[in-house]
């Protein structure tokens, strides 16, 4: 094998687990995270993300497990019609993440 293939090899391999590691959590686990205490409730994380854009509505939510970390996802559209992403630990409700979406 010569060292070209072997890097690209290696590339796709590295690639893989970068996908593996990132998951959609379904609203069975999600609540049996919630419920064990793992993660806070989806009410005290949608009331820190509204916080930072009063007057907005929440437009899509999602939780990922990503690298062992549950990151809460959530789009909001603000009076003005600007769309926000923002995601917060879903264990601390720390928001990591907030800007506006292009």
């Amino acid at each position: 094998m010569n060292l070209l293939t072997r890097l690209l090899a290696i590339t796709a391999l590295a690639s893989a687990s970068l996908i593996a590691h990132a998951r959609d959590l379904g609203p069975d686990e999600a609540l049996r995270l919630r419920d064990a205490g793992t993660i806070k409730s989806f009410e005290l994380l949608n009331q820190a993300a509204l916080a930072q854009h009063p007057g907005s509505r929440i437009e899509e939510t999602e939780l990922e497990d990503e690298y062992g970390r549950y990151i809460y996802q959530i789009e909001l559209r603000d009076p003005q019609g600007v769309q926000w992403d923002l995601e917060l630990d879903a264990s601390t409700g720390e928001i990591l993440k907030n800007h506006q979406d292009d």
